[in-house]
């Protein structure tokens, strides 16, 4: 749609410039990218010269705004947002939808997960059960956050052997998020998690490839390496802001007990998709 909802744009020059700040991207620098001139982009920034819907979605795609972040770019200059937001549930989304469900399921016997940025739970394979043992209910009613079922003194964090390390990880990850994409919610939520984290030692080793969550469990203890997957071309913002979180077991001992337990799932008659998240 190309629907101007405004005949001004008394935030937009505002907006650009911050985000331009925040991309710490010069004038200069961002006309080019944008296909225009320092001298048109000044006049925006100064409220001079009303922007046409095309030149605002240019700048936007050279500053790296998310899709929910353009079309904030887009109301802010008087427009009608250019993407979508479908609910996952929708018809539209059932090619996407099954396609990262099949793909959590054949992840079995190791946990993977649909996951809305920062943390809302979509779907997930019944691997994942093991993140949800002895977790206080109020963690667990439905949508269930899987940050806080992983850093919360009432999830699994009493588990976690090595929170300090891999749980500042975590809440690193989520500063570098907020700092691109500013967001008060954000912001108030990597406060709250940092607050259940403790602080790593100044001297921590760091051996290896990677820093696994080392979670224990009844069997022992599971040495478990995130992967992220993403949507690289998406157009509607729900795709967008969904990913595939999977957990890869980083020794043999964890490889055998998720093998094992995921038999045992088997056995019962389990689901190999869980429902109600």
């Amino acid at each position: 749609m190309s629907t101007a909802i405004s005949d001004t744009s008394p935030i937009f020059g505002a907006e650009l410039r911050r985000w331009r700040t925040l991309r710490r991207v010069s004038q200069l620098e961002l006309a080019n990218r944008a296909g225009t001139t320092q001298r048109h982009l000044s006049f925006m920034e100064q409220g001079r010269s009303h922007p046409g819907r095309a030149i605002v979605l240019r700048l936007a795609e050279s500053l790296r705004l998310t899709l929910r972040e353009r079309n904030a770019l887009l109301f802010s200059a008087g427009y009608t947002p250019a993407y979508e937001e479908t609910s996952y549930d929708a018809p539209a989304l059932a090619p996407v939808r099954e396609a990262m469900e099949r793909v959590i399921e054949g992840h079995l016997p190791y946990p993977a997960l649909v996951l809305r940025r920062p943390g809302r739970v979509i779907a997930a394979n019944r691997a994942f059960s093991v993140f949800l043992e002895d977790c206080a209910p109020h963690l667990l009613t439905p949508p269930i956050d899987l940050l806080r079922v992983m850093l919360h003194p009432d999830g699994i964090a009493p588990r976690v052997a090595n929170l300090a390390q891999w749980g500042r990880h975590v809440i690193d990850n989520l500063r570098l998020m907020a700092m691109q994409s500013p967001d008060r919610g954000l912001d108030a939520l990597v406060e709250e998690l940092a607050g259940y984290v403790p602080e790593a030692p100044a001297d921590q080793a760091y051996l290896g490839f990677a820093v696994p969550m080392r979670l224990t469990v009844p069997e022992g203890e599971l040495r478990l390496m995130t992967a992220l997957t993403s949507f690289a071309t998406a157009v509607d913002v729900t795709v967008a802001e969904s990913v595939l979180e999977s957990f890869l077991p980083a020794d043999a001992e964890s490889t055998e007990i998720l093998a094992a337990r995921d038999r045992r799932a088997q056995e019962r008659g389990e689901p190999r998709l869980l429902v109600g998240l």
